[in-house]
This record gives structure tokens, C-alpha cells and sequence, in this order.
């Protein structure tokens, strides 16, 4: 009793969830229900950070994502320009340094509409190219 009661207070000091939050919970969901694992969310290497790392069968997935709402507009995945990559790119060979070598990777964006009714598009890009050709 005191647990449940204890919980619903806590529950009403929380923060909401932000834009960016849910959608990247929304891209979380969409790579579990594609049999994915989730090996890390919001993995910061420095000031770089990746959104998602994820395993897709022997390959491994550094997610960026970008939410959008109807009213603010915009395409998330021009939103990855340059200097977005290389930040990316920095973080994403921070996270292979601690690991042995994995022979397949990629680099995913995750587009996240939400509409002012609650409708979410999500809308996923593979095999964005990242790596240089000799990281790959």
C-alpha cells in the first residue's frame, strides 16, 4: 500500500517525457518488434552521443533520432548534416574501441512525426552512409 501510494508521488513530480524522448522510445519499440537488440540508449562518448546502439542479427546499429512535431515541421533525416555526422561518426568509433572488432556495421536514422492528434509516422533509413571506407 505504502509502495503504490509512494510511486503515484513520485509519478507527479516526474518531468514529462519530451518530443525527442518519446520518439526515440517510439524508435527503441520499432527496433524490438524488427527482433533487435538494444544494446545501449543516449550513449554519450565525450560530448557525442549516440541515440540507440542496437544489434540487428551480426550487425551493429548506431541510431540517430529525429522527431518532429506537425506544427515545427521539418525532414529529421536532412537534420544530420555534416557536422552532426562527424560528431556521430566520433562517438560510434568510441563505442568500437571497447569492443573487439565487429566486422558489420551501419548507420540508421529514424524519422518521428507526431501529428497534434497523437498519430506518430515513423519512418526509418538504413545503411545511411557514415564510415569512411576503411572503417567498414
Amino acid at each position: 500500500m505504502l509502495g503504490r501510494w509512494l510511486r503515484g508521488l513520485i509519478s507527479r513530480f516526474r518531468k514529462p517525457e519530451s518530443l525527442g524522448q518519446r520518439g526515440e522510445r517510439l524508435a527503441e519499440r520499432l527496433y524490438r518488434n524488427q527482433g533487435c537488440t538494444i544494446l545501449a540508449r543516449n550513449w554519450r562518448y565525450g560530448q557525442d552521443e549516440l541515440d540507440l546502439v542496437v544489434l540487428d542479427g551480426v550487425v551493429l546499429v548506431f541510431v540517430e533520432v529525429k522527431t518532429r512535431s506537425v506544427d515545427w515541421g521539418g525532414v529529421g533525416y536532412r537534420a544530420v548534416d555534416q557536422r552532426k555526422k562527424t560528431a556521430l561518426r566520433r562517438a560510434a568509433i568510441g563505442w568500437l574501441r571497447q569492443i573487439s572488432p565487429v566486422p558489420h556495421r551501419r548507420f540508421d536514422i529514424v524519422e518521428v512525426l507526431v501529428c497534434q492528434q497523437g498519430n506518430v509516422r515513423l519512418l526509418q533509413h538504413k545503411g545511411v552512409p557514415l564510415f569512411r571506407k576503411h572503417h567498414t
